[in-house]
């Protein structure tokens, strides 16, 4: 499993002709706004302040790289879904994410945040079919697991994303909590997996 011993902001990018071409192997981090993109990542590289949080939505407005242990990036992109962006910058951004999804080629896997509590969104399922169409290897987490009260909630959640997702069982679900760390592992070992295809 990856140890993080070192993660720093490589590259902000608000146009895709400014995304960089390097070397190194990439994994991404894709859902929609407020999800908990940011989180996840400084709990990742237990780095509290590496990606700027907000409870705000739409707060990532480029494509960052992070690049961690001086060996592959981690992207954080732009939450999608946003309804207080004006059409413009909505369209800015779906251009700018879907350039980076189609044309990296150094890109090996995404993971697809859904938020637990709310399930996954109609806009969700449309990124899921974008990426099954494009043929990107993914694994979905869903996030927010220390909201969901019920253990019912909990023993049924892979399961309820699963149908509502359109996804079979080869598809991994990893449930994650930015405040308890829960699936922390199970992200850092998937992200090893994507990096060794």
């Amino acid at each position: 499993m990856i140890t993080v011993k070192k993660a720093q902001l490589y590259k902000t990018v608000f146009k895709p002709e400014d995304l960089p071409d390097t070397p190194y192997n990439e994994v991404a981090f894709v859902g929609r706004s407020n999800v908990g993109k940011s989180s996840l990542l400084n709990t990742v590289v237990k780095n509290y302040r590496l990606a700027k949080v907000s409870s705000l939505p739409g707060k990532t407005r480029s494509v960052n790289f992070y690049f961690i242990n001086d060996k592959f990036f981690v992207v954080d992109l732009p939450g999608y879904g946003f309804a207080k962006l004006s059409k413009a910058e909505q369209q800015r951004w779906k251009k700018l994410i879907e350039s980076y999804l189609i044309d990296r080629d150094k890109l090996k896997g995404v993971f697809l945040l859904i938020d637990a509590k709310v399930g996954p969104t109609e806009k969700d399922i449309i990124m899921r079919e974008w990426l099954d169409y494009y043929g990107i290897p993914y694994c979905v987490v869903a996030t927010k697991v220390d909201k969901l009260r019920k253990q019912s909630e909990k023993a049924t959640l892979k399961k309820m994303i699963r149908r509502k997702l359109g996804i079979d069982e080869d598809i991994q679900i990893i449930p994650f909590s930015a405040k308890t760390r829960e699936g922390r592992i199970e992200i850092l070992k998937q992200i090893e997996q994507f990096l060794e295809q």
